[in-house]
């Protein structure tokens, strides 16, 4: 407390104002100390935003690209049947021709992608229908095809679910799926194939056909199979199976 000269009080200070106006203004330094010392402790901050800024506009286009590639059309499809873009590399539809050699006419890629093994089958002079339902990667194809000057009736891409279509005009068939779908193409190129078609399954084979004949290792490991053989052998095994039941437990 402090009094103004007109107050008719004298200006005296005592000891004790001196006293709390110390230990106030003690107080005060040791708070700013202990602030200081708390703002000196902290990390530096930088300000990141650039780089933040980065990895979002990147997993943006991650995603952007992940979507355009492997979601369009895939409503369609059931989720158990459905199987995302794998590109066969140049070993893979090398290996794919090889066991192509000496054969000719009519020819279906299942989920032909971006057109790589029909426009290689085409060269070969296999008449060749790729089935796609991603409609990124099937304009890409088509206008692929129209670049290079390759006839309709050569390579001729269509918007269309494979597992809803029938096969039986086809006596060649290339197949690059995912391992969980086979079992299931199984059943339907059983049912539908002519005798003399040949199926060829790149990297993941058939669960429960003998294949005729292989190409590569590894992962550019393709396969091929002859309906006349898988049919023979079906038979056989259903033979057995129906002796195996006549006979008394």
């Amino acid at each position: 407390m402090i009094f103004s000269a007109g107050s008719g009080l004298s200006h005296t200070w005592s000891p004790v104002w001196f006293v709390i106006l110390g230990e106030s203004t003690m107080e005060d330094s040791i708070e700013t100390m202990l602030q200081d010392r708390d703002l000196n402790l902290l990390p530096p901050y930088k300000d990141n935003g650039a780089l933040a800024a980065g990895i979002g506009a990147l997993l943006m286009t991650s995603y952007g690209l992940w979507t355009m590639f492997t979601l369009p059309g895939f409503g369609k499809v059931p989720i158990r049947l459905k199987v995302p873009y794998l590109p066969s590399n140049v070993i893979q539809t090398a290996n794919v021709m090889k066991l192509l050699e000496g054969r000719q006419g009519m020819l279906a890629d299942l989920g032909s992608g971006d057109g790589r093994l029909v426009f290689a089958a085409s060269s070969m002079g296999f008449q060749c229908t790729g089935f796609e339902i991603n409609s990124v990667l099937l304009a890409y194809s088509r206008s692929k095809a129209r670049w290079k000057g390759i006839s309709p009736s050569q390579a001729h891409f269509i918007n269309k679910d494979f597992w809803k279509t029938d096969l039986s005009k086809f006596n060649n068939v290339t197949a690059f799926l995912a391992p969980g779908v086979m079992e299931e193409l199984e059943k339907k190129l059983m049912e539908e194939l002519p005798d003399n078609c040949r199926v060829i399954a790149c990297r993941f084979p058939f669960p429960n056909w003998p294949s005729t004949s292989s190409e590569g290792s590894g992962l550019d490991r393709v396969w091929a199979y002859d309906m006349n053989n898988i049919q023979k052998s079906t038979r056989v095994i259903s033979s057995a199976a129906t002796v195996s039941a006549s006979l008394p437990q």
